[in-house]
């Protein structure tokens, strides 16, 4: 029987980044930094809909111009440096419900700083979710090795997150974490987003071990790491 839950993949990019004045637009690999987000939530096949949220003319210029669904501009007030990602994303699924006249099921996320995502990614989250209606939540994590350390609030200690990380050990035998990259593809129960929240408790992991996928671009740096990412990716065609 085939799945209606309806999809929408919503895209947030502001106009106003200060590490890297109008990234969302500047060329990279051929195309504008927005337009690879855009077109990996098309070829994904399980968006019904993809739309950028933004407060920005240049942007859902270039948006629309890769595919995607553009029908308002973003608030203002929903574009400053330290806005959450969670009510942008509440707000424009809200908006995009009114003007669409339907109701989305689920919600695919992505970041536009983070073009080193596999379309297929998309899909496995959103045909994970339809396959088990009991998760809230799926995501793209990536696997580490490394050992972490926090200070403590009391005494301003450092240490382990977990006890066993005292146990050293070859990288092939220990127990690896997963770091949430939730940017680099997500899908989320409609409900939740309407909560304000991203990500709920009842969850699945797509596991990778992919370098280039933590590369996220906000400052000249990163531009430049994205930029020999890909040219390296398009002469070895890994």
């Amino acid at each position: 029987m085939t799945d209606s839950r309806k999809v929408i993949a919503i895209i947030p990019a502001r106009g106003g980044s200060k590490g890297l004045p109008g990234k969302n637009v500047r060329p990279i690999g051929g195309k504008p930094l927005i337009a690879h987000s855009v077109e990996h939530a098309l070829q994904s096949g399980v968006c019904d809909r993809v739309l950028v949220t933004t407060d920005n003319e240049a942007i859902r210029d270039a948006a629309v111009a890769a595919g995607a669904w553009c029908p308002f501009m973003r608030d203002g007030g929903l574009a400053e440096d330290l806005t959450p990602t969670e009510p942008v994303l509440k707000d424009a699924l809200e908006r995009a419900e009114e003007i669409d006249g339907t109701t989305f099921d689920i919600v695919v996320f992505l970041q536009p700083t983070d073009i080193f995502r596999k379309p297929e990614w998309i899909a496995d989250a959103v045909n994970r979710m339809k396959a088990d209606p009991s998760l809230e939540s799926v995501f793209v994590a990536n696997k580490t090795h490394k050992n972490f350390w926090v200070q403590d609030d009391e005494s301003g200690e450092w240490v382990r997150v977990f006890d066993w990380m005292a146990i050293y050990g070859p990288r092939q035998t220990r127990k690896p974490l997963f770091r949430e990259d939730t940017g680099l593809a997500s899908a989320t129960s409609a409900d939740l987003i309407r909560q304000g929240r991203r990500t709920g408790m009842k969850v699945d992991i797509i596991e990778i071990d992919d370098t280039a996928s933590g590369i996220d671009i906000h400052t000249a740096f990163d531009f430049h790491l994205a930029e020999t990412a890909l040219a390296w990716q398009g002469e070895t065609g890994e």
